[in-house]
């Protein structure tokens, strides 16, 4: 495993989408190891595989409870709206924002091996799962935050 370096907004790989994983091999499992290393490195509670410079379906997400591997994820369902506290992001440091997410999510993906797997989150996992796909999609916390300000100015 390595710690890979986080790609800093406002570099263009954060804005781009990312590609379907169709081969689950080797380097894929290394790519994977690698984004947990350096998501607890940083330390974060999740990391998207374009903010290490990969355009690839790939997430990391653990809160604290338990981590999650997800290639190709994609939210399935969603129900209810929460105004995620204090949101933020490892690759734009020193910004936090207010976005709108929902309460609820059902995700449907695969895991490092390709078989199929559904994740139901709800509450901080939900945004945490919400955050990582947007990035996949080359969207970024500050481009859906209703307001957005600095850790020294939390309300």
């Amino acid at each position: 495993m390595a710690i890979r370096s986080i790609v800093q907004y406002p570099d263009p790989v954060l804005k781009q989408k990312a590609k379907t994983v169709t081969k689950f091999h080797a380097r894929l499992h290394k790519l994977i190891d690698d984004m947990v290393e350096t998501m607890y490195d940083a330390p974060g509670v999740g990391l998207a595989a374009p903010q290490v410079g990969i355009l690839k379906r790939v997430i990391v997400v653990d809160i604290g409870v338990e981590l999650y591997e997800v290639v190709n994820p994609e939210v399935v369902e969603r129900r209810g709206e929460q105004n995620a506290v204090a949101e933020g992001c490892l690759s734009i440091p020193n910004l936090l924002g207010h976005v709108r997410r929902a309460e609820y999510v059902k995700i449907k993906g695969q895991n490092r091996f390709g078989e199929e797997i559904e994740i139901e989150a709800d509450g901080y996992l939900a945004v945490a799962f919400q955050h990582e796909i947007d990035h996949l999609n080359g969207v970024l916390f500050i481009d859906v935050a209703e307001k957005t300000f600095r850790p020294q100015e939390r309300e």
